[in-house]
Formats: structure tokens, sequence, C-alpha cells
């Protein structure tokens, strides 16, 4: 499981540290930044000596931490040029860089260094083989402004046209300008294709949308872990093969299918009927034991159609699936949602997935083993249905907030879909699950999760009401095997060969990608789930 930690935390982490290491510590962040640089432009350029190296420095200790690796690099071999953005520096840090033979330059109208005006700066940054951005740490907030604003934008601008090639981009602990905490970009950030992390991930480095500027996060351990570890629970957590393996339900010997989970599915309509097909696929194709599909009767002969395994009649049921292709204005599906909603919040609860035009027939409040599966557009008219008007464009900026409210407002889980998907338990736990391909932005991709949610819930139906923060868990495991079959099913279409003759996770992670339909990812799904589970041989 990948953890990520406030700042508040890494301070708190942090403090033993420095009472009894003082500057040590910055040498050990220093060092290992330095080394991972080298590293990279060894593998990038075949040698570090003659190598361009820009240091982009604020006024902080991300600023020092930078400065002090680039007088490694420097006296390495490398031609290190400092751009600071404030009036003062790190002391030390710079001292250090110059005694190495590096370059001190400065953007600010009162800096203390040579002046050099801002359109030589982004110049010399943009033909440098490596950029290291250490304007501002995990104490920053807002935007940036001034100098530093305008540089990054500049900049920014630049490497984002990608018309003449542009350097490697290294943020030192999180890029410059994104919420460190929240994942919010409010200004100006340089991409970067590497992130540095010290001691542990920060929160923004897994959230969206600034996640999407933090490229390949590497974590270089400074000996904060046992203060994290004993801080209390981490702020965001991202789920990886091993916890998912762990959590998902492989039948035994004496297992039948009631006891692999049955599955309630209530979806589609005449308008929609394809949306049943979807769901009740990829339940099925994710290991559900049995699924039930209730709906009308067109919807119900393309389900059998395309899944003759699908029993068309209710009866016991250890999780449900509502809403996907139903219309709230479709009277007889709707009583449907409203009477399996009642009967499982009361008496004898069962967990349920709520997705699409279900959503429109929730009650005031839910429970934790309801699990939501909005997309922003959704969450807004949620919201906003409950008192608390909001737009689409403000969930995209904030998802992690808006996620959090809707939450709290309705007592469920939710399951905020999105490039990353971001997964809320009334308990305050986050997750947050990225990497599927940007192919899977297409329609029905929705439908596949929400059948993959629902055969988990099915399969763990009495644990997932008796065990708080496992829904969010198996929410978050939904998430990830649903991109990476996407992934495979993009890989599958890109080649012109068929999915499941791709076994190999690195084959599947390196290959080109190519678009895809829904269908794709729900039969890419047992080939997906069985590399999940595999053993590495030994």
């Amino acid at each position: 499981m990948l953890r990520a930690y406030t700042a508040a935390q890494v301070r708190s982490a942090e403090e033993p540290l420095l009472a009894a290491l003082g500057d040590g510590l910055m040498e050990r962040a220093a060092f290992g930044l330095a080394m991972v640089v080298l590293r990279g432009l060894k593998q990038r350029r075949g040698r570090v000596r003659g190598s361009r190296v820009v240091l982009l420095v604020g006024a902080g200790n991300n600023g020092g931490d930078a400065l002090h690796a680039g007088a490694l690099l420097a006296r390495r071999g490398a031609s290190v040029l400092a751009v600071t953005v404030a009036a003062r520096v790190h002391a030390a840090g710079r001292a250090a860089l110059l005694r190495a033979g590096g370059r001190v330059v400065s953007v600010a109208e009162d800096g203390a260094d040579e002046p050099v005006w801002l359109g030589d700066a982004v110049a010399e940054a943009f033909t440098a083989d490596v950029v290291l951005d250490a304007l501002v740490g995990i104490g920053g907030a807002g935007p940036l402004r001034g100098p530093a604003g305008r540089l990054v934008a500049v900049l920014a601008g630049l490497i984002c046209a990608e018309e003449y090639g542009s350097p490697w981009v290294v943020a030192v602990d999180v890029p410059s300008g994104i919420g460190v905490d929240d994942g919010t970009v409010v200004g100006p950030v340089l991409p970067a294709g590497l992130t540095v992390a010290f001691g542990a991930r920060k929160p923004g480095l897994l959230l969206p949308p600034a996640r999407e500027l933090a490229g390949h996060v590497q974590v270089v351990d400074i000996g904060l872990v046992p203060g994290l570890v004993g801080g209390g629970e981490p702020a965001v957590a991202s789920l990886e093969t091993a916890d998912v393996a762990a959590l998902w339900p492989v039948p035994g010997s004496r297992d039948d299918k009631y006891s692999r989970g049955v599955l309630g599915v209530v979806a589609g309509s005449e308008r929609f009927p394809g949306a049943a097909v979807l769901a009740t696929s990829a339940a099925v194709r994710a290991g559900a034991g049995m699924v039930r599909y209730l709906g009308p009767r067109s919807a119900s002969l393309a389900v059998l159609a395309a899944r003759p395994e699908v029993v068309t009649a209710d009866g016991q049921v250890q999780a449900w699936l509502l809403g996907p292709g139903v219309d709230p204005l479709d009277r007889e599906q709707a009583d449907r949602v409203t009477r399996v909603l009642a009967s499982a919040l009361d008496g004898r609860p069962v967990p349920v997935v709520v997705d699409a035009g279900a959503l429109e027939l929730l009650p005031e409040t839910c429970a934790e083993h309801v699990v939501l599966t909005p997309h922003a557009g959704e969450l807004a008219r949620l919201l906003a249905a409950r008192g608390r008007a909001t737009e689409r464009g403000a969930v995209e900026a904030e998802p992690l907030r808006f996620a959090r409210l809707a939450s709290r407002l309705t007592g469920a889980t939710i399951l905020l879909k999105g490039s990353t998907t971001i997964v809320v338990s009334p308990n305050g736990a986050v997750l947050a699950q990225g990497g599927a391909p940007a192919w899977l932005a297409t329609a029905g991709a929705g439908d596949v999760l929400a059948g993959v949610l629902g055969a988990l819930l099915a399969a763990h139906g009495p644990r997932v009401i008796a065990e708080p923060g496992l829904a969010a868990r198996l929410a978050a495991s939904a998430a990830l095997v649903h991109g990476r079959a996407a992934r495979r099913a993009s890989v599958g279409c890109a080649s012109r060969r068929g999915v499941s003759t791709w076994s190999s996770a690195v084959e599947v992670a390196s290959a080109p990608l190519g678009p895809i339909s829904a269908l794709d990812v729900a039969e890419a799904l047992p080939g997906t789930i069985a590399a999940l589970l595999a053993r590495p041989a030994r």
C-alpha cells in the first residue's frame, strides 16, 4: 500500500530528527536527491559529466536541498546553474554550490545574486538536461506568485507545447504550487517527469488533479518512517497488487455459487438496455457466483443473449447493484430501486452499489455499506439536491473536498470516478487509485466498474456490514482492477492481438495502447484478475 502523509504529520516526524541531526537531515535529503538525478542522467545521456543542470530555487528548505544536491552534481562534472526567485536563499546550500563550481543568478528584483532577465532564465532551463523544481515545498500554500509564478508559467507553457523537446523536470519533494494536502492546482505548476519525495509521499502526489503533474514518484528514505507510523493513520492511501490480491475472493473446493456471492442487479431500461448488459457481464467476468437481473423485458432479453448464465428472477442476494442505465422517470425500475434501498438499509442490511440513475433515488441518509459511484457531474447534482449548490467544474477542481462533503451528508461510502478515482469512507479514510489509460474514458465504462464492485461486495457481504472501512477498500480494489483491465484491453486492441494473450504484467505495462470499448474491458477482467492473483515464481 502506498501511504501519503500531510505536511503537519511530516513536520511532526521531522522534529526529533532535526533535534538529533540538525543540518544532517538536509544533507540526507540532498544526497538522496542527487543520487536519483545522477542515475537518471546516466540513463538518459550515458554520462553525467558535461550535462547541464538548472535549479529553480526558492527561499525555503526545499531550495536548500536542491542547492546541496546541485553541489554534489557539480562535483561529478555537471554544469549547474541555480536560478533564485527570492531575495535570500539557504545560505549554506548556496555556499556549497559556489564552492563546487556552480553559478547562482536571480530573477528576483531585490535578489542578492547576479541578476538575470526572466526570459534568459527560462531559456537556460528549457535547454538544460534536467531542471530541479525547488521553488516551494510542503510549507507552500496557494498559487505561485511573483517571479516564481511568472517563471513557471512561461516554462510550463513551453514544455506543454512539446514543439522542440523539453528538459527532464524533477520536482523536489512536491511540484511547486500544488495543494500539498488536497491535490488542488490553483495556479501555474511545472509538470514533473519525476518527483523525489523526502521520507514519504504527500497527499497531493496521489490526489487529482495534482497527481497528473507529479510524474513518477520516488521516495527517498531520510529516517521519517518510524515517526510517521507512530503518528497516526496516513491521510491518503493507494492500494497495490498485494493489497487487492489479499481482498479478492478466491473459491475453495467447498464453495458453491451461493457461497461465492449472489449479486442482484437493477439496471437498464427500454432506452438504455446496454447498461444492463455491461453491468451483468462485468459482474460475471469478475467472478460473482450468481447474478440475478431485474429489469424490463427488452433489457432482460439483451442480458440473456449476452450472458445466458444470468438469472432473470428475484431471490436472495448478498449485495445489490442499482442504477446503470436506469431512467428515474421509468416508474417500474425506479420503484425497484427504492424498494431495494429501503430493504438494504433496514432489517437485514446488505451492501449496495448505487450508480447513475439510482443516485437520484437515494433516501436522505444511507450507511457505510452503501457505495455511491458518481462522476463529477453526478456528484454536483447529488450535492445540489441536498442544498449544497455545486458545479461540475468545482468538483473537478477540488474532488477530495466534495467527495468528503458527500460522504458526510449521505453517510455513504463515496467512489468518485475520474482519471484518478477517489474513495472516501464515512470514517474519514481516503483512498486514491490512478493508472488507468485515458482510453477508459468511454461510454459504459462506469457500468463495468459498477459490476466489478458489485461482485466484490457480494462475495464479502456479511463482512462489509460488520467491518468498518471494508466497503471503501473493496471500492478501491474494484477501481484498480477496472483500470488494469482497461490497460490489458487497450494493449490487445492496439496490437491487434486478443487480450487473453497478454499474460506478463511487464509486457502489458510497456506495450502501446489503443481505443477500447466498455465490453472490451469486461472481457479483459478474467485475465487481469488471474495476473493479479498469480504468485511470483521462486
